[in-house]
């Protein structure tokens, strides 16, 4: 079995989770570019990935085209200018694979850059939350490429499901999906929220549980308000870009627009700046410092 090497452009929660897991199914050669290793906060946080992931930092973008296959794992506002950072050094032996959050016109446009270096395009949609996955979290892809990108990724392990040889299908998958699942995200902590203002959380979730047998409320309003904590700005910006998907589709993105503007009100609160790398563990420590934060 052919070992190939991989590069990450962006060495956040996805990138160095993914990273992990592919070592651990036996690929020695991971290196990864991250703009933020010199940060004197965000840096610490992404050597200490690239340790326990044993990935190479590399220093420039050109270094890490050294790779044979390159993930772009940025924050959706950032994925064209990763893309225009690299493209100098790609060369026809790249696969080029953007797993990031972004509009099917989006992957469209960076599609266009790629290609014209001779490298392969892929593109990719993270269909579930990475950390409990690892390399192993499911992906759809598209592209004509996609392919040869699965045969060469699955032997270690990584679930890929090719859906399309066209550029868009994939993503608008996963875009349609996040206006369930980051949706859902958005009314639990504005639930929460409304209901620890008269003591009723346990009523609510009670009430919930009746209608939705099967479903532990607390237990998911507890992860999924530290997952918008943590995660805000990120997830802000995916909605914007799923706004974008829908309204280029003729639909009008009403409950997009309002999870996008929940999220970067998290965002804009700083809530994350209280809590360790993890985040939260329950809801109600967000709420505390919530209600510290308006009373100051």
């Amino acid at each position: 079995m052919t070992q190939p090497s991989i590069g990450f452009i962006g060495f956040g929660e996805a990138g160095s989770h993914i990273a992990a897991g592919l070592h651990s199914a036996g690929i020695s050669r991971i290196s990864a570019f991250d703009i933020n290793t010199s940060h004197p906060t965000l840096g610490t946080l992404i050597r200490r990935r690239a340790r326990e992931s044993q990935t190479s930092l590399a220093s420039s973008p050109a270094e890490l085209a050294f790779s044979d296959i390159l993930f772009s794992a940025v924050t959706a506002g950032s994925a064209l200018d990763a893309v225009r950072q690299i493209t100098p050094f790609l060369t026809p032996r790249h696969f080029y694979v953007d797993i990031n959050s972004i509009s099917p016109d989006l992957k469209r446009e960076i599609d266009v850059l790629v290609r014209a270096t001779g490298a392969s395009f892929v593109e990719a949609a993270v269909m579930a939350a990475v950390p409990p996955y690892g390399h192993r979290v499911p992906m759809l892809l598209g592209g004509p490429a996609a392919q040869q990108l699965c045969d060469s990724l699955s032997p270690f392990g990584m679930r890929l499901e090719v859906v399309s040889e066209s550029i868009g299908t994939a993503v608008a998958v996963k875009m349609c999906r996040s206006i369930v699942v980051k949706g859902l995200e958005a009314l639990l902590f504005e639930c929460v929220m409304g209901a620890s203002k008269y003591g009723a959380e346990d009523r609510v979730f009670a009430s919930l549980q009746e209608s939705f047998p099967g479903i532990d409320w607390k237990k998911l309003a507890d992860y999924v308000v530290g997952r918008v904590v943590v995660h805000g700005e990120r997830r802000a910006r995916e909605m914007e870009e799923v706004a974008e998907t829908l309204r280029s589709s003729g639909v009008n993105p009403t409950m997009a627009e309002a999870t996008a503007r929940l999220q970067d009100w998290s965002a804009r609160m700083n809530l994350k700046s209280y809590f360790g790398p993890e985040g939260p563990t329950s809801y109600r420590e967000v709420l505390s410092i919530i209600t510290s934060k308006t009373k100051g």
